[in-house]
């Protein structure tokens, strides 16, 4: 879901049942969990990154795809922006403690993913080799 979804959302609206189709929660869910996001999160998680910086460190993520969740990330509240005044302009990118806070949670996802890829893919290969 894109950021221009939440247009509309009272700025004291209440998350509460992220399970409810109405809950603004699912598209907060969606912007933290969308496939970039978490590795972008965690990135940051290991300080202040220019953009080129984020880019080559999250193999396989395009320059607009990046530039897209990077401003999602921003006006969530999540990503600090920093731009100083130079030519070319020097962009860099934070996380705020809202940010931090998440980050941390997603680095116990990605030392989980780490701690058990292998149990999943062997799970993988063995559901797959059921059908042969």
């Amino acid at each position: 879901m894109e950021a221009r979804l939440l247009v509309g959302w009272p700025a004291d609206t209440t998350v509460g049942d992220v399970y409810n189709n109405g809950c603004p929660g699912q598209m907060i869910v969606e912007h933290v969990t969308s496939r970039w996001a978490p590795l972008i999160l965690t990135a940051l998680g290991d300080g202040t990154m220019r953009f080129y910086e984020l880019r080559d460190k999250i193999g396989g993520i395009s320059e607009k795809v990046l530039s897209q969740k990077l401003r999602t990330l921003v006006r969530d509240g999540l990503v600090a922006r920093t731009v100083e005044p130079s030519t070319p302009p020097k962009v860099s990118y934070t996380l705020t403690p809202l940010g931090t806070g998440l980050a941390d949670q997603l680095q116990g996802l990605i030392k989980w993913i780490v701690a058990n890829g292998s149990e999943i893919l062997a799970a993988q290969h063995a559901h797959d080799s059921e059908g042969d």
